[in-house]
């Protein structure tokens, strides 16, 4: 059985989803559970793109230490000096270093001939090798570039040092026939190609990333990179789950398994969707909601003979839980703990003190407290913990033929109160119009979308909320049980890490 190596970009590409920015610990949290999934390398992010990048992937290096971590880097020094101080305390110290070689790419943005190429390739390769045990090599827009010109380049970085050659689908362009195809001429053509790992990145643009993923390994590939979700640029990436569900459940024909934790997926799943804000579709393959949903009745009564009949994937298999544990107002904080400890919290003693307060008022107003219950109130936590502005009181005053009225108390992380009030059209408009008016600023909302935490009239409401100024966007989430003070929450949580963005960027001027 061929053992499938999983490069896992959640943090890098996934992140450079449009309108995604996750601070340090959302990082921290996402990195150690896509190593209890058991991901075999995890890319926290690119080093040389700033130093909040930098610190997240220093971070993560030295936390995780039962996958491998890499950092992206240009193929120039700079980018590979600075990735080799975030990355060099980590277990495994690994760099993944790209450059273009298709010629649309070669004329029009390096503006470089295929030698000049050639040459920085193997110079970027052999510098890095001196510096980190294992080096990943990538040819971006490797499926557009001439064959005979791309096992040129291979062969010349494999002597140079790569250990691991990626071949990746950038624009998502290529076919599963295609892509297979490239791989065939390369094992064929590059005399040293057995020395490394073969890989394969594919975008989703065609809605083929999973399937030339595939197709890769059925060619010889022997590593797939990807994100949970398929979240990343622009339509996303292969959905990492998607790989290993496809593996273990036909085995028979594909003869390899990626050697994930398959119960976590569901729960990294969750995690990763809730903290980057981006929904999962019900129709979503491994992980929607409706994935083991049956509502034919000629389907209903297949599954409840022999679940076989329709389900090729049992719940339980990948983390979806049939009768979820529920907690209530007289469970004791040992319960609490165990029952966080068990969704894969690592708390200390003092923030499980915390969280188990904020637990028992919950669970005052809320019979029966859920799993997505204790993730939200979680997570909740988390995005409170770094404010620059706070809350104190909000009131709306709303009716059918009023106008809708907002009043705001906002506290400042200096202690300085600010209190305004403003209308709208709507009780959230009223509410935001109150906001921008508390901070002077003029800030446009891009996205809103709410959701309730599980179903019944005591549920949980989220807000997620996508906001801009001066150029710069900013994401933000709020939970409450009520909806306007779940909006006020998220659009302030947008407005913070404005702020904190804003203010990264003036110290990277002035600097």
């Amino acid at each position: 059985m061929q053992k499938i190596n999983l490069f896992d970009t959640t943090l890098r590409d996934g992140e450079q989803s449009p309108g995604v920015n996750l601070n340090l610990q959302e990082k921290l949290e996402i990195a150690k559970q896509l190593e209890r999934l058991g991901m075999d390398i995890i890319e926290a992010g690119f080093p040389a793109s700033s130093k909040g990048d930098f610190q997240s992937v220093k971070e993560i290096a030295s936390t995780v230490k039962n996958s491998s971590v890499t950092g992206l880097a240009r193929s120039v020094t700079q980018d590979i000096d600075i990735a080799w101080e975030a990355l060099k305390d980590s277990a495994e110290p690994r760099l993944h270093v790209f450059i273009a070689t298709s010629p649309i790419h070669l004329q029009h943005k390096l503006k470089k001939t295929p030698d000049e190429v050639l040459e920085t390739a193997v110079t970027m390769v052999k510098y890095a090798a001196r510096k980190f045990p294992i080096v990943q090599w990538s040819a971006e827009d490797a499926c557009r570039s001439d064959l005979p010109f791309l096992a040129k380049i291979v062969e010349a970085v494999i002597e140079a040092g790569a250990k691991v050659v990626n071949i990746p689908d950038t624009v998502g362009f290529t076919t599963p026939a295609h892509y297979g195809s490239v791989f065939k001429y390369l094992k064929e053509h590059v005399p040293n190609i057995h020395k490394v790992d073969l890989s394969a990145h594919c975008h989703d643009d065609l809605g083929l990333a999973v399937a030339n993923s595939l197709a890769a390994i059925e060619a010889g590939a022997t590593q797939i990179e990807g994100t949970i979700n398929g979240i990343g640029e622009r339509a996303g990436n292969a959905a990492l789950e998607e790989v290993a569900l496809a593996l273990h459940i036909r085995k028979d024909f594909y003869q390899a398994d990626s050697g994930l934790i398959l119960p976590e997926i569901k729960r990294t799943s969750e995690l990763i969707s809730k903290l980057t804000g981006m929904t999962i579709a019900p129709n979503k393959a491994i992980v929607g909601k409706n994935a083991f949903a049956h509502e034919s009745g000629i389907h209903q009564d297949g599954v409840l003979k022999n679940p076989l009949t329709y389900e090729i994937i049992s719940p339980e298999l990948v983390g979806v839980k049939q009768n979820p544990i529920v907690l209530g107002k007289h469970s004791g904080r040992h319960a609490f703990r165990t029952r966080l400890v068990e969704l894969g919290f690592a708390l200390e003693d003092n923030q499980a003190n915390v969280l188990f307060e904020k637990f028992k008022d919950l669970a005052d107003k809320k019979k029966d407290i859920t799993d997505d219950d204790l993730f939200a109130l979680v997570l909740q936590k988390q995005v409170s913990s770094d404010e620059r502005y706070k809350l104190e009181a909000l009131q709306v005053q709303y009716g059918m033929n009023n106008i809708p009225t907002a009043t705001i108390t906002l506290r400042k992380h200096n202690g300085e109160v600010v209190q305004e009030a403003a209308t709208g059209s709507g009780s959230v408009e009223a509410i935001y119009n109150t906001l921008e008016r508390c901070l002077a600023q003029d800030i446009k909302l891009l996205d809103y979308r709410l959701q309730s935490i599980n179903g019944g009239p005591d549920a949980l409401a989220e807000v997620f909320v996508k906001v801009q100024s001066e150029g710069v966007e900013a994401s933000g989430r709020g939970v409450a049980f009520d909806v306007l003070e779940s909006s006020a929450k998220a659009y302030l949580n947008a407005i913070n890490r404005l702020f904190a963005i804003q203010q990264h960027r003036t110290k990277q001027e002035v600097m």
